[in-house]
């Protein structure tokens, strides 16, 4: 007897898991489409996202430029190590390629300090509400957007870029042709 109620707390365990994970299947693809699931080849949606000195900056002001456009965090290792590699490329391709750095939800105190730490020069925006990293379905952090002249995506990178040559051909990729 105590055998089959051992199956049975085994089986009715098994199934509640099997259950859960159809769940979460479920949840995650049908919230996907609300989340925004952007491709490459899609129009990168505009947006509107102050700096710490309350400057805005607004994607379609890039047009005619390739964009940079990198969400990270202030905690985040491969941020960290990407930094350097975009400040210098961002200096190199200054009028070409744009780097717009969107930090997703910290203090203007924690950004300030960390562009001062990385000597930062490029412009950052705040997504305090997360609405725009939502609205580009980021998930983790790092992840960067290549965006054409034109306004279309041309590739979406997740994870860090921890080396110089990656960059580089990212900025070359995007870059106006004239």
């Amino acid at each position: 007897m105590e055998k089959k109620k051992k199956r049975l707390v085994i089986r009715t365990a098994i199934l509640a898991v099997l259950a859960g994970l159809v769940m979460y299947t479920l949840y995650t693809n049908l919230t996907k489409e609300s989340r925004g699931s952007l491709e490459e080849g899609d129009e990168a949606p505009d947006f509107v996202l102050r700096d710490v000195s309350g400057q805005t900056h607004q994607l379609s002001d890039y047009e005619g430029k390739g964009v940079f456009l990198n969400f990270w965090g202030t905690w985040c290792e491969p941020c960290k190590k990407e930094m350097p590699y975009m400040e210098k490329l961002a200096k190199e391709y200054k009028g070409q390629v744009e780097v717009l750095a969107v930090n997703v939800g910290e203090s203007d105190f924690q950004v300030e300090n960390f562009a001062k730490q990385y000597g930062l020069t490029f412009p950052i925006a705040i997504d305090e509400g997360k609405e725009v990293m939502d609205t580009y379905g980021v998930d983790p952090l790092p992840t960067t957007f290549m965006i054409k002249p034109d306004g279309t995506i041309d590739q979406i990178v997740i994870g860090g870029l921890v080396q110089e040559d990656q960059l580089r051909a990212l900025f070359e990729r995007v870059k106006p042709s004239s």
